[in-house]
């Protein structure tokens, strides 16, 4: 096999890895963030939905969570492979692109999907009609800075850690990481992460919840959900947001590594 011909092999599978992975988890644990949603909006929990319609807005992750986990795991490992060094540094690089990358198709769909969930009245066209109507396509990417302001520190703690453990646990059992090994190290990459950023969440959440015309920087933001509600506002849905990305951690890892093992063949 050529190197050229192995390398598109090695991609593609990296696409249909990351895609298995993205659909897995967003599709499986879609009602805690919809519950994380809720409580991280200014209107108040009950106001945007309470425990009803946990489901609203689900569309919109299955479109766009195949192609935005691809692009992350092909653009991630294809930094690694560059670089060609196996080492934290390169891990957080890795993840770092990944994540700017892969919010050029998550945004829009993620800010069509917190609207439907703060929003228990619109229809997921109207949505769409009414950020098109307002802001043209660039509404669609309203939340993109503050998106990777929150994914890029997320993924610096997230990957290198997971990465970390696996080889840990490598080390300690005398074999490489099983899927089910590696999902459980992803668990606790992904919840460690979540609870550490999720202040940067908050701030994602009220951006793309935001719907006049005022738009506030990260930091802006920020300083505005510590003046209404302080440190507890800046951690509002921080326990949703840890055990779904547990469980997220769990299930998106396992889902990435078990597709490897049964793609291996087929790339």
């Amino acid at each position: 096999m050529s190197d050229g011909h192995a390398h598109k092999s090695e991609f593609a599978r990296w696409l249909v890895c990351g895609a298995a992975a993205g659909l897995a988890v967003d599709l499986s644990l879609y009602p805690l963030d919809t519950l994380k949603t809720r409580l991280q909006s200014e209107a108040g929990f009950r106001a945007s939905g309470g425990f009803r319609h946990l489901y609203r807005g689900m569309s919109s992750v299955a479109i766009g969570s195949a192609p935005g986990a691809a692009l992350f795991f092909s653009s991630y490992s294809g930094i690694k492979k560059f670089i060609g060094v196996d080492s934290p540094l390169t891990n957080a690089a890795g993840a770092s692109v990944a994540e700017t990358v892969a919010c050029l198709v998550r945004v829009p769909t993620e800010l069509i999907k917190q609207r439907a969930q703060a929003n228990a009245g619109r229809t997921m066209t109207a949505i769409a009609g009414l950020i098109y109507k307002n802001d043209g396509l660039f509404g669609f990417y309203r939340g993109y800075i503050s998106t990777v302001a929150r994914e890029i520190p997320f993924s610096l703690i997230e990957f290198p850690l997971w990465e970390y453990l696996k080889v840990k646990v490598a080390e300690y059992q005398g074999r490489e990481c099983s899927p089910l090994e590696s999902a459980a190290c992803g668990s606790v990459a992904g919840c460690t992460a979540a609870g550490l950023t999720t202040p940067l969440d908050v701030a994602k959440t009220r951006t793309m919840l935001n719907e006049s015309s005022q738009r506030l920087s990260t930091l802006a933001t920020l300083r505005q959900v510590h003046s209404q509600g302080g440190v507890n506002a800046l951690y509002a849905g921080v326990w949703p947001r840890m055990s779904w990305m547990a469980l997220g951690g769990f299930v998106f890892f396992g889902a990435y590594e078990s597709a490897c093992v049964l793609t291996h063949k087929l790339f």
